[in-house]
């Protein structure tokens, strides 16, 4: 799991490689340090040589100071690696939801999506840059320490052999209850993030609601489960400095009581003793640094769980065995005894045997309950979701033989929550062809009957779309959201009841400037009004994801009784 994280550094290998190495030499020049102080207590202070002291005084500064100047640079590396590695991983993640079909999208929450995308990148980054400086540090402080130790004291080094695997062992038994800990932390982030994000999109339904007090107290309650979990998590934390300070002095009490009586008996020098006790603060702060390290990557090992879980996630649509040469030649589209399920463990599906088929450039009308089926089936075409049992055929081929890009630039869609994204109109209109020309943008929004209310605006269709379009009316929205799919000029255009905001006279004149502009097109058209679709050549009737009719307004009026009952509830027999 973590070499395949760790491989994001890409580019950055360099910096990784380099970290390491210089925190390396800069703990060598560490350890000589208190080697030369002993000497300059012992040949110089004790016999009052005044050359030994400048001259080892001056080997420690220049120690000191090359060792500060590696430690910057490996600072530097590190900094530069981490930072690269948390980019290139949150890249590589967003590229690979980027790849996930809507039932992959669905196995994941908004909140769960973002605490992954922040909060866990940010632990796995935080457990790379110790990674390739502290886990290297630390160790070979540790054993030059205990090597130094060993050329000063024999006795009191095989003390620390002993001692450090017990001190590590206590550290690793302890971790091993905080991990369970911070995975229950995590998905209280989730629980969090989840809250803010669903009260932030829909803060207009709040204020409608009067419901401002019950959500500050949603919030507040899973603020709080939160801060429970953040402090059972670091509750077991908290006890490591304290304990690592009280073994630090017992230990350095312990030699200086030991030391003192050797220094009594003549059988150790006042230097060697001071050196010892500074290699006790070094090798006590490389288990510490080894304890920070095991922590770390402890708290991180579930945030690399999660984030394998969206890099390790297959997509559900898959287009590696499509022949890139095959294009979508026409727009004729076959259902052959279709039937969909969400889940394949669901016991009933979405879809059941559907069979119809729609001619090149007519116009297909849908309509059909709450929950018929309606939405999941015209997701189909473009492999928005795959069908579970039969084929979907576009232009005479079943949709798997085309390359997912190729398939969904042939088909227009206007979903039925309709997305405008942060920046201007114009800049909105291009998602549907980047290369559009002025003329061409005005065109679409014309046919769209978006053009008008777009040139009031103060900046034309330089104006400003706030995040999700909240600046302009559910109508204008979707008018842009109609031109916009206009512009790719798409053989197939689905309109998943997306004039529902729209007045009856507005929505009649786009159907009429779709059907004169696009007579190649194939129309797809989901309504809840009959008016939408009372023109169209087809009318499916959907009922419990099941066909229940089809044909024409003239003929679902004379044999289905659902259509009729829809039609009398809504016209009254006007027409």
């Amino acid at each position: 799991m973590w070499r395949k994280l760790f491989s994001n550094v890409n580019q950055y290998k360099k910096y990784a490689i380099l970290a390491p190495l210089f925190v390396v030499l800069e703990v060598v020049c560490e350890v000589l340090i208190p080697k030369i102080m002993t000497y300059i207590i012992d040949d110089g202070v004790a016999k009052g040589n005044i050359n030994a002291v400048l001259i080892n005084g001056g080997i420690m500064v220049i120690l000191a100071g090359l060792s500060l100047l590696l430690g910057l640079l490996s600072a530097r590396f590190a900094a530069v690696a981490s930072m690269g590695f948390g980019a290139n991983l949150r890249e590589n993640m967003f590229n690979k939801v980027q790849n996930f079909s809507f039932k992959n999208v669905d196995k994941f929450s908004t909140g769960s999506l973002i605490t992954r995308f922040t909060t866990d990148v940010s632990f796995v980054q935080q457990a790379f840059m110790m990674s390739i400086r502290i886990a290297f540090r630390a160790p070979v402080m540790l054993i030059l320490s205990i090597v130094m130790i060993f050329t000063i004291n024999i006795k009191i080094a095989i003390a620390f052999v002993v001692l450090v695997p017990l001190v590590w062992g206590l550290m690793i038994f302890a971790m091993k209850f905080v991990v369970p800990l911070f995975e229950k932390l995590f998905k209280k982030f989730d629980a969090l993030n989840t809250k803010v994000q669903e009260n932030l999109t829909g803060i207009r339904v709040v204020k409608t609601f009067v419901r401002e007090n019950h959500e500050s107290a949603s919030f507040r309650k899973a603020s709080l489960d939160l801060q429970d979990a953040q402090i059972k998590a670091e509750k077991l934390l908290v006890y490591a400095n304290p304990l690592m300070n009280f073994v630090t002095y017992a230990i350095t009490i312990t030699v200086v009581w030991i030391g003192g009586i050797q220094i009594m008996q003549a059988t150790m020098s006042a230097g060697d003793i001071s050196g010892i006790i500074a290699y006790i603060g070094q090798l006590l702060m490389a288990l510490v640094m080894v304890a920070m390290v095991f922590v770390n990557l402890f708290m991180s090992r579930a945030s690399a769980r999660r984030i394998s879980e969206i890099i390790d996630e297959t997509p559900d649509i898959s287009d590696k065995d499509a022949d890139p040469s095959v294009k979508v030649e026409d727009s004729n589209i076959i259902f052959d005894k279709v039937s969909f399920k969400y889940k394949e463990a669901a016991e009933n599906p979405v879809l059941s045997d559907i069979s119809f088929e729609v001619k090149k450039g007519e116009v297909l009308g849908i309509v059909g309950g709450t929950g018929s089926g309606k939405s999941s089936l015209v997701q189909l075409i473009p492999r928005l979701y795959d069908a579970s049992q039969g084929n979907v055929l576009v232009g005479g081929r079943n949709v798997k033989e085309f390359k997912i890009e190729t398939l969904r630039e042939a088909v227009g869609m206007v979903l039925q929550n309709n997305t405008l994204f942060s920046g201007t109109i114009e800049e909105n209109l291009r998602w549907g062809n980047p290369n559009a020309t002025q003329e061409e943008l005005e065109e679409a929004c014309k046919i769209a009957s978006a053009h008008d209310f777009i040139v009031s605006f103060p900046n034309g269709y330089k104006s400003d779309i706030s995040q999700g379009g909240v600046n302009v009316s559910g109508g204008q929205k979707q008018r842009i959201c109609i031109a916009r799919a206009l512009l790719k000029k798409p053989k197939v255009l689905i309109l998943d009841d997306s004039t529902s905001a729209v007045d009856s006279a507005t929505e009649a004149e786009i159907r009429e400037g779709i059907k004169a502009s696009m007579k190649e097109t194939t129309l797809i058209v989901i309504a809840q009004r009959i008016a939408s679709v009372i023109d169209a050549d087809k009318i499916i009737v959907l009922d419990d994801g099941k066909i229940n009719g089809i044909g024409t307004h003239k003929e679902l009026l004379q044999n289905n009784n659902i259509y009729k009952e829809i039609y009398n509830s809504q016209l009254g027999g006007v027409r």
